[in-house]
């Protein structure tokens, strides 16, 4: 196996989060709570993550901005598009998936 160096592997992981962002943007059919409740994370914890890396590194990107960067837009713009109501039943799988204690 060839051996990678550190640069180049946070260049490879840098592009496959570019195309996890670029594939989650085209799939709008698929909603946050199904990616919580399938995944434990959504497009809110990628940029939540963002902002988190950012901070670490002294660099200003506030949660606003990264948000408009994972949703390609506006996230209020984004809800107002493409988020739908939870059904009760993505509800209940949150509830059990997320429940503490």
């Amino acid at each position: 196996m060839q051996q990678i160096d550190a640069h180049t592997m946070t260049e490879l992981e840098a592009a496959a989060f570019r195309k996890l962002v670029d594939h989650l943007r085209k799939r709008t059919d698929v909603q946050n709570i199904d990616l919580m409740n399938l995944a434990g994370f959504c497009r809110n914890c990628l940029s939540n993550w963002l902002e988190e890396a950012a901070a670490e590194r002294s660099v200003k990107l506030d949660r606003a901005e990264a948000r408009r960067h994972v949703y390609g837009m506006p996230y209020e713009e984004w809800k107002q598009r493409y988020q739908k109501e939870a059904t009760p039943e993505q509800k209940a799988a949150f509830e059990s998936a997320h429940r503490h204690g």
